[in-house]
């Protein structure tokens, strides 16, 4: 699994020397992170009417759909602003065996 977010993360770097018109990211990246950011809540908002419906209907297929779609428009902001998939990971496996409320109190305070 972790090879499909290395060969998208490798694909999204590729794509920030491309032409605009040569593809959807592309145009993203040349539209600016606050483009990318706005395209990051409309596919929030899609994936949360998708889960209630799916609640009522027992049907997951349009939430996985939305996920997916949440998913790649973060990690575009992220390859926008530098960094990998891998980052995301790594965070992730930080915080593996650490309960929630252990995590919520290693933060620093902003």
């Amino acid at each position: 699994m972790s090879n499909v977010l290395t060969n998208l993360g490798d694909i999204l770097e590729q794509r920030k020397q491309a032409a605009a018109d040569s593809s959807y990211v592309a145009s993203l990246y040349h539209k600016g992170l606050n483009k990318i950011l706005e395209k990051i809540g409309e596919e929030a908002t899609e994936t949360i009417i998708a889960a209630k419906d799916a609640e009522r209907s027992g049907d997951n297929s349009d939430v996985i759909y939305e996920t997916a779609d949440l998913w790649f428009h973060s990690l575009v902001a992220l390859a926008k602003l530098g960094e990998r998939p891998e980052a995301v990971l790594n965070e992730l496996a930080r915080r593996f065996n650490m309960s929630g409320l252990e995590e919520k109190a290693s933060r620093q305070p902003e």
